[in-house]
């Protein structure tokens, strides 16, 4: 992608609200994390993606019960004790 197709024009807003700030906010954010604007805008792009979008692959869903049963299976058994809570449902083994 050439480089002038990879630029968004970006505008601040005129007041701080939930969707934007002014760029006195922004300037006074790269001051306070001494970068200049543009790093302040890539940081907070940054922050939202890690919130926002997944961070792994999704995976298959729920265990199957032949899953369960073979993980029940292998799993080491309790050496003396109480079981005081279990990851598995009682109702399903």
């Amino acid at each position: 992608m050439p480089a002038a197709n990879a630029q968004i024009a970006f505008r601040y807003r005129p007041q701080d609200s939930a969707t934007g700030v002014t760029r006195t906010t922004a300037k006074r954010l790269a001051v306070l994390l001494g970068v200049d604007e543009t790093q302040v805008i890539h940081i907070a792009l940054h922050e939202l993606a890690s919130k926002v979008l997944p961070q792994y692959e999704a995976d298959g869903g729920a265990l199957t019960k032949t899953q369960l049963s073979k993980l029940k299976k292998s799993a080491p058994k309790a050496q003396g004790g109480t079981v005081r809570s279990s990851l598995f449902d009682a109702d399903s083994a």
